[in-house]
């Protein structure tokens, strides 16, 4: 499980540089200050989250806990839904489908997984070392 977490991470990462660079260099042209905020923020909670799931990997290698392995899934669907819901807001509102903005509502569940993954981590790990 933890190669699966190494190449997701990885393949998360380069998009996180891919993205990144779409917004520095060509979001900017479309979207207002807000909108190009929203992304930045996708983008720098997602790179964050790459290297939480690469510390993940290798610490499920070593301590192959269950509560490890839900962390990296947790991590994975936390980007998905935290960053991958201001992704789709901010092509919504550069398409000019203002109606949709109800998808920002999302997003707070991808932090909460997030959130979680952080705790599945440190329980994991203290019950290893336990």
């Amino acid at each position: 499980m933890h190669k699966a977490f190494i190449k997701t991470a990885t393949y998360l990462g380069a998009l996180a540089v891919i993205f990144g660079a779409f917004g520095a260099h060509k979001l900017k042209d479309f979207a207002t200050p807000a909108i190009l905020a929203t992304f930045e923020t996708a983008v720098r909670y997602q790179f964050y989250h790459v290297f939480a799931l690469l510390f993940t990997a290798l610490i499920y290698k070593e301590f192959p806990v269950k509560l490890i392995q839900i962390a990296g899934k947790l991590f994975i669907a936390g980007m998905a839904v935290f960053s991958g819901s201001l992704y789709v807001m901010t092509g919504l509102f550069i398409a000019g489908f203002d109606q949709f903005k109800w998808i920002g509502a999302i997003t707070p569940i991808g932090g909460l997984l997030l959130v979680t993954a952080w705790i599945c981590l440190a329980v994991g790990i203290k019950k290893h070392t336990l």
